[in-house]
């Protein structure tokens, strides 16, 4: 089932639904058991046990440990399907009540468990086949963002107006899904030191992927990419013959569709781009010094510099409220977009994302205009504010947002301010949702969304490490 029929079919889900892995039912306890029961969870961490333990048993607000609990883990109980093909492995991970497995979604789904692969072998093998996987995707088609384990099957969406070929389950182009697969398989390495993933096969993936960015800057042409859908929602198909509205090729890279899969206004997707600036540098570094690619390594870091620059030149407005800030969208002929949208990578994700620091004027400027009402996508209401988009809709705000919101905040109450929206609008559910109604928490979408409980657990693990003061709101 595809996003968009999901959230069709689930909208108005409440606390006493019945999803396949998240089944559960209220009994006479302040905190029942919700998270999937040990026999039926895809894969076990005893590393992963102790720290729910150890953070349950240090933090004094009962239901941040209740949530922790349910949320850290969920990508490891439900979503995870690693095997072993002739001694390499493999992992598929689907981003939860979808089976497919979103480039995106996969690699921040496993990303919070990086930091404990050294005490848990099985749990490194299983992030490496992941890496193996995309890799296998990546070199299958750079322009689709999300795929089956069954190379043969045929999905919802075969009959999409672009290169379909079977094993694919969307072929929605959007940078972010190329530059999380060489995030994840970057900070492996720098956390592991291990090197195996880094065969011929990866070196061809990141040829493609050097391809297609060049390809998406349009200098030559409008490149082999269109998408057209039979839809009627304007978001999930693209405009004037499946290629979008017209940019002047001015240095960035056009990015077809945004990481909610919703497809762009104007195609240089500001967010997305200074992502690739950052994965491109990772890219160079790893074929520099593990695979000795010294020519492709010098394309990857001289393709980042001229992205970075087109950013500095283009991407950055002067609002009348604000000042310079950076603007979500651009064409390159002088228009230009101002919003922030929920889904990672945003503008105010990129300091999480190692694409700006923290303190940059310019962000921190960005930062206060899309958490205000200026941002139209900013919600308020009697339960919680935060970001939203177009994908869900009016009023609804994303969790993911308040999240990043906190991970980004240098202010202790704005953390803690975060915190108490997030123990306040799951719906009771004990997990984490896409969005819910700024003014009801249990008018929500997607039960099961394995990558915002992950998210979640690895906010409060950071805090527990750094600030644990803080959780006992």
């Amino acid at each position: 089932m595809d996003r968009r029929k999901f959230i069709q079919n689930s909208v108005l889900l409440t606390a006493a639904v019945a999803g396949s892995k998240n089944a559960f039912s209220f009994i006479n306890e302040s905190f029942p058991t919700v998270r999937t029961p040990a026999s039926e969870r895809n894969f076990h961490s005893p590393v992963i046990e102790e720290v729910i333990k150890k953070f349950s048993s240090s933090v004094t607000n009962k239901e941040m440990a209740w949530m922790f609990n349910n949320c850290f883990p969920n990508t490891l109980d439900t979503t995870v399907f690693p095997e072993e093909v002739g001694g390499k492995p493999y992992t598929y991970v689907i981003t939860g009540d979808i089976d497919a497995m979103w480039l995106r979604d996969s690699c921040a789904q496993v990303w919070p468990y990086l930091p404990f692969m050294s005490e848990d072998k099985k749990l490194q093998r299983l992030i490496l086949g992941l890496i193996n996987k995309q890799t296998q995707c990546v070199n299958k088609d750079p322009y689709a963002n999300a795929f089956y384990n069954d190379p043969q099957r045929t999905g919802d969406w075969a009959e999409d107006k672009t290169n379909m070929q079977p094993g694919i389950h969307e072929r929605k182009w959007e940078i972010d899904s190329l530059c999380y697969t060489i995030r994840l398989a970057y900070h492996y390495w720098k956390t592991s030191g291990d090197t195996s993933a880094f065969d011929n096969e990866w070196v061809d993936a990141q040829k493609a992927i050097y391809k297609t960015f060049v390809e998406q800057q349009r200098k030559d042409g409008l490149g082999p990419y269109r998408f057209e859908r039979e839809t009627t929602r304007g978001s999930d198909t693209l405009q004037v013959d499946g290629y979008g509205y017209p940019v002047n090729p001015v240095g960035l890279i056009c990015s077809s569709f945004r990481p909610s899969d919703d497809s762009t206004v104007f195609s240089f997707l500001i967010p997305s781009n200074l992502f690739a600036v950052v994965s491109l540098r990772q890219s160079a570094e790893i074929l520099r010094k593990v695979k000795n690619e010294n020519s492709l390594a010098d394309q990857m870091e001289a393709l980042a510099s001229e992205v970075e620059q087109a950013v500095n030149t283009h991407g950055i407005i002067d609002h009348p409220k604000f000042g310079r800030v950076y603007a979500f969208e651009v064409d390159g002929f002088g228009s230009f977009l101002m919003m922030d949208d929920a889904n990672i990578p945003s503008l105010l994700s990129l300091p999480y994302l190692g694409a700006v620091a923290v303190d940059d004027e310019v962000y921190q400027r960005t930062r206060k205009y899309i958490l205000s009402t200026d941002n139209p996508f900013f919600f308020k209401g009697s339960a919680g504010e935060g970001i939203g988009g177009p994908h869900i809709g009016r009023d609804m705000i994303w969790p993911m947002a308040i999240i990043m919101r906190a991970k980004t905040s240098q202010s202790d109450a704005e953390i803690k301010e975060c915190l108490r929206m997030l123990l306040n609008t799951h719906g009771g559910t004990g997990f984490m949702h896409e969005s819910f109604h700024k003014d009801n928490p249990k008018h929500f979408t997607r039960h099961w969304f394995a990558w915002v409980n992950t998210l979640f657990g690895e906010l409060l693990w950071d805090l527990y490490k750094e600030k644990p003061s803080l959780l006992n709101v």
